[in-house]
C-alpha cells in the first residue's frame, strides 16, 4: 500500500516557489524558447517533483485532479467536434461569400462586422462557444480578400473577451461574481453594456485603421465577385438542417443552464454526439462502407477538428493555477489588495468618494494584472468574501467594487496569449490553419486594447463614484454614442 500526500504546503516558501515557477512560465513562454503546451508541460513536471521529492508539498496529484475543469475541456472539446461537422456541409465558405456579397466586398467593413457580431454574441453566450464558430468564417474571409491574418484574429479575440464583459454569462468570472453578490442579469445590462459599446467602438475605430495601413487601398476596393451560382455552395444541405436544429439545441442549453442548473458541456457534448450519429446515418443512406470507411466521419473530425494540442495546454494550465490556490497563493494575493487600500486611505489621507475610488481602480487594474498571467477564476474566487467585505465596510455606493472586479477580470485578460479561454483557444485554432502568432506580437495588440478598455472602466468607476449608480450612465451613454459616431465617420471616410 502506498503513502498519499493528504494536502499542499501553504508556508510562504511553498508560495514563493510556485509564484517564481509561474512568472519562469510567463517568461519563457514570452520568448517563444518553445512550444507553449512543451513549456507548461516542464513546469507541471517541475512542480511534480518538488511536490514528492522534496519536503515543500506543492500540488499532490490527487488536489490536482480536482483543479482540472472537466467542464471546459469537455466544453471545448465537444464544441470543436460539432464545428468539424459543419464544416463538412462548406457551411462557412458559403457564409463568407454571403457575407463578402453583402458588404461589397469591402475587407475593411467586412473585417469589422465579424468583430461586432463576435463581440455581441460573446454577451449572450460564452466567449469561448462564439470563437470557436466564427474563427473559421473569419480566417477564410481574411484568406479570401488577402487581408493580414494577424491583423483580423487579434481583434477577434479582443472583441470577444469585450463583449463577454457585458453580461452575467458572457465570462465565468461575471457568473461568480453575479452569484456571490447578488447580481442579476439586467443589473449587468444596465451597468455594463455602455462601457462595454464604447470599448468595442474603440476598438473598431483603432483595429481597422491598423487594417487599412497594412493592406493600403486594397482595404477599402471593392474585390471581385464571384458570377452568380459560380461562388462556394452548401455541400450537403440536409446534413445542414440537421445541424441547425441540433445547433438551436446546444445554444438553448447555454442560454438556460443557470436555470436548469445543468453545466454548459452537457449540451455541447449532447450536441456533438447526436451531430456525428446523423452524419453517419447519412453517410450509411448513400455508401455501403468497409469497416474503415465506416469509420472515417468520427476518426477525421476527433483527429483533425478536435484541437488536443489546445486542450492539453488547458488542462496543464489548471494544474499549475490549481497548485496557487492550494498553497495560499491567491488568498495571499487578495489579502495583499484588501491591505493596500487601507494603505492607501492612510497614506494619502483620502476622503469617504476618494478611499472609494482608490479601491476601485486599485481592484480593477490588480485584477486585470492578474488576469494577464493566470486564470482569473481562482484569483475571483477568493476575492468575493474580500469584496463583500469592503462592500460593507466603505461609504457610499461601495457596489461599485463588484463592477471593478468584473472589468479588471475580464479585461485584463487581453493583454497576453494565455490571458483567457478565448485567446487559447483562437489562437490554437489559428495554428492549426498555418497562422502562429508569437507571444510578444500578440501583447503587442492585446497590451494597448488591454490597456484603452481599462481606462474606459476606470472613467465608469469614476463616474459611479462620484455622480452614482443613476447618473453614471448619462455619462458612459454619451460616450458610447460619441464612439458610434466616431465609428461611423471612419466607415465614411
Amino acid at each position: 500500500m502506498h503513502e498519499t500526500l493528504a494536502a499542499s504546503s501553504t508556508d510562504p516558501v511553498s508560495q514563493l516557489i510556485v509564484a517564481a515557477l509561474l512568472v519562469a512560465l510567463f517568461a519563457v513562454l514570452a520568448l517563444e524558447a518553445a512550444h507553449r503546451v512543451l513549456v507548461v508541460l516542464g513546469a507541471v513536471a517541475l512542480l511534480w517533483a518538488i511536490t514528492y521529492l522534496t519536503p515543500f508539498h506543492l500540488l499532490p496529484v490527487e488536489a490536482a485532479i480536482a483543479h482540472l475543469d472537466l467542464n471546459v475541456l469537455l466544453l471545448l472539446a465537444a464544441m470543436m467536434a460539432l464545428v468539424g461537422v459543419l464544416k463538412e456541409t462548406g457551411v462557412f465558405d458559403w457564409a463568407v461569400e454571403r457575407l463578402l456579397e453583402r458588404f461589397g466586398h469591402n475587407p475593411a467593413r467586412a473585417m469589422a462586422v465579424l468583430w461586432w457580431f463576435t463581440g455581441i454574441a460573446s454577451a449572450f453566450l460564452d466567449n469561448v462557444t462564439t470563437v470557436i464558430f466564427v474563427t473559421p468564417v473569419a480566417l477564410a474571409a481574411a484568406r479570401r480578400v488577402r487581408a493580414p491574418l494577424p491583423l483580423v484574429v487579434l481583434p477577434l479575440i479582443m472583441a470577444a473577451n469585450i463583449g463577454g464583459t457585458a453580461t452575467l454569462i458572457g465570462d465565468p468570472p461575471n457568473i461568480m461574481i453575479g452569484s456571490g453578490a447578488g447580481l442579476t442579469f439586467m443589473d449587468f445590462i444596465e451597468e455594463l453594456t455602455l462601457p462595454v459599446i464604447l470599448m468595442m467602438a474603440l476598438l473598431h475605430v483603432w483595429a481597422v485603421g491598423r487594417l487599412r495601413r497594412a493592406m493600403g487601398a486594397a482595404a477599402d476596393a471593392p474585390a471581385q465577385a464571384d458570377a452568380p451560382g459560380q461562388g462556394p455552395q452548401i455541400a450537403d444541405p440536409g446534413l445542414l438542417r440537421w445541424l441547425g436544429v441540433i445547433c438551436a439545441f446546444v445554444l438553448l442549453g447555454f442560454v438556460t443552464h443557470g436555470a436548469t442548473g445543468m453545466p454548459t458541456a452537457v449540451p455541447a457534448l449532447i450536441g456533438a454526439a447526436v451531430a456525428l450519429i446523423v452524419q453517419d446515418l447519412r453517410y450509411l443512406r448513400t455508401h455501403q462502407p468497409t469497416h474503415e470507411e465506416r469509420t472515417h466521419g468520427i476518426l477525421h473530425v476527433l483527429e483533425r477538428e478536435v484541437e488536443w494540442p489546445t486542450l492539453t495546454f488547458f488542462a496543464l494550465l489548471f494544474i499549475l493555477v490549481g497548485a496557487a490556490v492550494e498553497t495560499g497563493l491567491t488568498a495571499t494575493l487578495a489579502g495583499l489588495l484588501e491591505r493596500g487600500i487601507v494603505a492607501g486611505r492612510e497614506t494619502f489621507g483620502l476622503g469617504d468618494a476618494g478611499t472609494l475610488l482608490f479601491s476601485a481602480l486599485l481592484v480593477a487594474w490588480v485584477a486585470a494584472a492578474l488576469s494577464a498571467v493566470m486564470d482569473n477564476i481562482p484569483f475571483v474566487a477568493v476575492s468575493i468574501p474580500i469584496i463583500g467585505a469592503l462592500v460593507g465596510q466603505l461609504p457610499g455606493e461601495s457596489a461599485v467594487l463588484w463592477w471593478a472586479l468584473a472589468l479588471g477580470a475580464c479585461l485584463g485578460g487581453n493583454a497576453t496569449p494565455i490571458g483567457a479561454s478565448a485567446n487559447v483557444t483562437t489562437l490554437g485554432l489559428a495554428e492549426r490553419e498555418g497562422l502562429r502568432v508569437t507571444f510578444r506580437a500578440f501583447m503587442r495588440t492585446g497590451v494597448p486594447v488591454a490597456v484603452g478598455s481599462l481606462l474606459v472602466g476606470s472613467v465608469y468607476l469614476t463616474a459611479f463614484v462620484f455622480l452614482g449608480s443613476h447618473r453614471a450612465p448619462v455619462v458612459m451613454g454619451a460616450l458610447a454614442v460619441a464612439g458610434l459616431l466616431l465609428v461611423w465617420r471612419t466607415e465614411r471616410a
